[in-house]
């Protein structure tokens, strides 16, 4: 449960705030002035403080700045009235999360509630590298194969230095782990961590989100607001899923990069910036600049260091570790004993291609030990938690692996002499022998049921000398 500390003299304003975050399962606690505040931050494990301005005593820009000298990640939303929206600017220009001014929405500030809450989790929650399989808490990048060890040399390599990284890989990867761990083992890690996801926020958003805007800069902009980018000043901004930015924001990154200013929507004054530029895309940057899609300057650019994750079926070596490592971890969450499980499942899962890579494998497992009764997963297990797309998919692809592995067996065999053609040959018996199995050895329906016409089916019959015990010549 994530615990918030409310600062405010308004005793009314705290009740309210005590109610409606309890009823949304938040731990809370509530302070009348800046000093109580302060003695609860040093005495206390807090998830977010919610800060109002006007305090008697200590007021709220002084109690702000202690906070941060107590807990520089701890997440600090400002509450305040037109009258002091300047000093919240510059609360936020000092890594406020951000400020809401009074009267507010209070679907919007349990949203605001909900990003700081993760925004510092992602600061100051650790991200271990190459940890050991059997690591049940935090959050850990697992592999042994070598692949994940080139990872892990460029996360050391790169974290030491300032450089703009790009991580590339597909969607369930683990990109925004990789990333965290460059900020959290960077020489930058003591200031803000922000993410921005491109594809998650609208794009008439996106710019305003990134750089701020003046006031009067579009409908509603009734006060200046402080972008992230600006925000984040001596931080880590992460850009997830750069590859889908517009091309218009690109533009205004690729000036960031360069020349580290900016300019807030609507606003002619030049900002300048000093923020580390980590970004991340599942997409094929060559191809989208092809496509008129980026901007190559930009491409350039971002990748002064490109870390690739490579996908889960390229690492095979590494499944078991994952799973094993799931498996405790849920089990844990959902208070049940690890039931382990079978060979002939785990054969099945590590024979698996996992296209949608670590995010899939983690929502089966999860999925599968909510259903579990106790007794080891079995194959049983696997099945009754995959839908019928997902089940067609996963069979098939384990059957066509199986061919595979196969393939590999009489490929290495040094003594036998494999020709293409003989490949060919024996596939074709297996297709042919089946198709007269299905069809009770009528010829006419087998060859209806391949696509061929009935003299050629006669022939590749002959040629590759396929009998069945019972034929029905037709």
């Amino acid at each position: 449960m994530d615990t918030v500390l409310v600062i405010d003299d308004d005793d009314q304003l705290r009740k309210s705030f005590c109610k409606l975050l309890k009823e949304e399962d938040y731990a809370i606690i509530s302070a009348a002035s800046g000093e109580a505040g302060i003695e609860i931050v040093k005495q206390n494990v807090l998830d977010l403080v919610i800060l109002d301005l006007r305090l008697p005593g200590i007021n709220g820009m002084e109690t702000f700045k202690r906070i941060k000298k107590i807990d520089s990640k701890l997440p600090v939303i400002i509450i305040t009235a037109y009258g002091t929206t300047q000093i919240a600017i510059e609360a936020t220009k000092m890594g406020a999360y951000d400020y809401v001014l009074k009267p507010f929405d209070v679907p919007d500030m349990l949203n605001l509630i909900e990003q700081a809450i993760e925004a510092g989790y992602f600061m100051r929650s650790p991200v271990e590298v190459d940890a050991a399989p059997d690591k049940e808490s935090g959050d850990v990048i697992i592999g042994q194969s070598k692949l994940m060890q080139d990872v892990y040399k460029s996360i050391g390599r790169v974290s030491q230095t300032d450089a703009t990284v790009l991580i590339l890989g597909e969607s369930g990867t683990g990109k925004e782990l990789v990333a965290r761990a460059v900020y959290q083992h960077g020489i930058r890690s003591d200031k803000a961590f922000l993410i921005i996801n491109c594809v998650a926020i609208p794009e008439n958003l996106l710019e305003s989100e990134l750089f701020g805007y003046e006031k009067g800069a579009f409908t509603g902009a009734s006060q200046r607001h402080i972008g992230k980018i600006e925000q984040a000043n001596g931080g880590t901004v992460f850009l997830d899923e750069i590859g889908d930015m517009p091309l218009n924001i690109q533009g205004k990154i690729l000036r960031l990069l360069q020349e580290k200013k900016i300019e807030r929507l609507g606003g002619e004054e030049i900002i300048p910036v000093d923020v580390r530029i980590i970004a991340a895309t599942n997409k094929k940057l060559e191809q989208a600049i092809k496509n008129k899609k980026f901007r190559e300057d930009l491409y350039f650019r971002l990748k002064v260091v490109a870390i690739e994750l490579p996908p889960l079926r390229d690492r095979r070596e590494d499944i078991n570790s994952l799973i094993s490592y799931y498996m405790a971890k849920f089990s844990n969450e959902l208070k049940v004993d690890n039931p382990g499980i079978q060979k002939e499942a785990l054969t099945r899962l590590n024979r698996y291609d996992w296209p949608g890579n670590i995010r899939e494998l983690s929502n089966l497992i999860q999925k599968v030990l909510i259903f579990n009764r106790g007794a080891p997963i079995s194959i049983t297990d696997l099945e009754q938690v995959i839908n019928k797309k997902e089940k067609t998919k996963f069979t098939e692809e384990i059957k066509l692996n199986d061919i595979k592995e196969w393939v590999r067996q009489l490929l290495s065999k040094p003594s036998e002499n494999y020709r293409f053609d003989d490949f060919i040959d024996m596939v074709s018996t297996i297709v042919i022998a089946e198709a007269l199995k299905i069809t009770n050895g009528n010829r006419s329906q087998a060859a209806k049921l391949l696509s061929v016409s009935r003299p050629t089916l006669h022939a590749k019959i002959d040629k590759y000398h396929i009998k069945l015990k019972t034929e029905i010549s037709d």
